[in-house]
C-alpha cells in the first residue's frame, strides 16, 4: 500500500472512530502531518488529500460498516469495512492487498499486508 494511501485510510478510520472531524492526520513513518480534510459520514466519504492533490471518494451502506471508496491519485478502488467500534479491515485494489486498521482514542495503527509491517497515525 502506497503511504499517501495508507494515511488517507487512517484518516477516514478515525474519522468515523472517533466522530471527530479533524483537518490532518500525523503519520509516524515520515514524521510529519498529512493535511487531509473534508466530509466523513456513515453514507458518504469524500475528502481531498493536499499531498497527493487528489480525492478519495464514495459511499457506505447507511449503517457506517462497510464504504466502496475510490482513490482518484490511484485510479482505483479501495473496500473498507467497520468490523466493531474500533477495528476496520480493507482491500486496496491499487497493491490487490489486505489492510487493517485499529483504534485506540486518537490514534490508529494500519496493518499492511502488502508490507507485513504496522504504520501508526494520530490526529
Amino acid at each position: 500500500m502506497k503511504n499517501e494511501t495508507r494515511a488517507g485510510i487512517a484518516y477516514i478510520a478515525l474519522r468515523l472512530a472517533t466522530g471527530k472531524s479533524k483537518s490532518d492526520v500525523y503519520d509516524y513513518s515520515v514524521g510529519r502531518y498529512i493535511t487531509i480534510d473534508g466530509e466523513v459520514t456513515t453514507s458518504h466519504v469524500n475528502v481531498y488529500d493536499y499531498t497527493m492533490g487528489c480525492h478519495i471518494s464514495g459511499n457506505g451502506n447507511g449503517n457506517g460498516d462497510k464504504f466502496d471508496l475510490y482513490h482518484y491519485g490511484n485510479n482505483r478502488s479501495i473496500e473498507l469495512k467497520k468490523k466493531s467500534s474500533n477495528k476496520f479491515d480493507g482491500y486496496d485494489y491499487d497493491v490487490n492487498n489486505h489492510f487493517e486498521c485499529t483504534v485506540s482514542g486518537n490514534s490508529v495503527s494500519v496493518y499492511d499486508y502488502e508490507k507485513s509491517s504496522y504504520f501508526d497515525y494520530s490526529f
